[in-house]
């Protein structure tokens, strides 16, 4: 039997097994009023059978109960965070570079300086770059409701701009990143007075001990995968993997170790994930560490996790890599990859790598607030709890 790393719990690998937290006291009344079962009338057409736009007074009216319980759910956040001595921080959302991840996309702008030069500038991804420059310059415990921009993502769970809910807490274990992620989801959930989160036919409740599995607990269990037999010095067999996965998802020619990771990971585990409680989903395989730290007793795994309600990921979270080269290395692999497959590639963020060099013993997390108000409030649609859906969308 072998002891939880994080929690101290007893058990294999592949058992389920849950965080002891302590919860807020919970109210499921509803909260200043908002009833959080509105008409979802957000169908409503005109005449012409077109879908009325966002802004008209009566589908305003439609969506506005999940625009107060956002309301509602932010300010309790912000509470608990003040209560825990977090500072609230506003970072920039031009960057030289918007992320290094092969598959994230960027809208890419140009500033036109006072001497007429131009400047390639990204939207922001994520405001990870920034806080951790913030960590290396002193700060303890931060949090930002950050503005955040995504190409080629748009459906019921994405929008191409969102609200990222980041935090950081300078020389503290992931475990208490892990803590913090439920009971933040857990607040959110009293904040509304919602009892169970619900979404396309499943349900969590996210006031009871979240469920902890590890990645390749999950890969044996709901895809029969062995998986870290198939990693090797921190890197993936992309054809052990394959062989592996043959007849569970479709392996094309040009697919990665992590492309088949990753269709065995949507396919197979994710619509599992969050069934009756939510599911806290770590030790990520050491080829999808991204900006982790691998595990030191373990080196086929690094300090990521994820966290899902009802199969829908909410947060993402890793023990930071302090490793500067490390982290060059990477982030110089992943953008070689995306220029192989989309043809392009983002600069490296010099001062972020000078950061990580001098940034101290770290973990964080983003957390998607929009999904979280999503399942807090109710709604169906993403689109449903932001005050103003996309530009140029009904």
């Amino acid at each position: 039997m072998d002891k939880n790393p994080f929690f101290g719990h007893e058990g294999s690998q592949a058992s389920r097994q849950t965080i002891p937290l302590s919860r807020p006291a919970v109210n499921r009344s509803n909260i200043n009023g908002i009833c959080l079962l509105p008409k979802c009338l957000d169908s409503l057409v005109t005449k012409s059978d077109q879908p009325s736009p966002w802004w008209s007074p009566a589908r305003h009216a439609d969506r506005k109960p999940f625009l107060l319980a956002r309301r509602e759910i932010a300010r309790a956040v912000r509470a608990w965070f003040d209560e825990q001595g977090f500072v609230e921080v506003e970072t920039a959302i031009l960057q030289i570079s918007p992320g290094n991840e092969t598959h994230l996309h960027a809208p890419r702008t140009e500033l036109v300086r006072a001497d007429g030069s131009r400047a390639a500038r990204y939207l922001r991804t994520s405001p990870e770059f920034a806080c951790k420059k913030l960590l290396a310059a002193g700060e303890q415990k931060i949090f930002e409701f950050a503005r955040v921009f995504r190409d080629r993502e748009r459906g019921d769970l994405h929008l191409p701009e969102f609200t990222m809910l980041e935090w950081y807490r300078a020389n503290a274990a992931y475990d208490a990143i892990m803590a913090d992620t439920i009971v933040v989801i857990a607040h959110a959930a009293q904040a509304t007075g919602i009892g169970t989160f619900s979404f396309r036919g499943r349900s969590a409740d996210p006031f009871v001990e979240p469920e902890l599995l590890t990645v390749a607990a999950a890969f044996e269990r709901f895809a029969g995968i062995d998986l870290l037999a198939t990693i090797a010095g921190g890197e993936g067999d992309r054809a052990a993997l394959a062989a592996a996965a043959s007849g569970k998802v479709r392996v094309a020619d040009d697919d990665t170790w992590s492309d088949i990771f990753s269709k065995v990971l949507v396919e197979h585990v994710e619509p599992n994930l969050g069934q009756g409680r939510l599911t806290v989903l770590f030790e990520y395989p050491a080829p999808e560490a991204a900006l982790a730290r691998v595990k030191p007793d373990d080196p086929r795994v690094a300090e990521r996790f994820e966290v899902y309600a009802c199969g829908v990921e909410l947060a993402n979270g890793f023990g930071e890599l302090t490793d500067a080269a490390e982290q060059r290395h990477r982030f110089t692999e992943a953008m070689n990859e995306k220029q192989r497959r989309y043809g392009e590639r983002y600069p490296l963020d010099e001062e972020f790598l000078a950061a990580v060099a001098r940034m101290p013993q770290a973990s964080g997390v983003a957390l998607g607030f929009d999904r979280l108000v999503m399942l807090a409030s109710g709604a169906i649609r993403i689109d449903q709890v932001v005050w103003t859906p996309p530009a140029g969308e009904a």
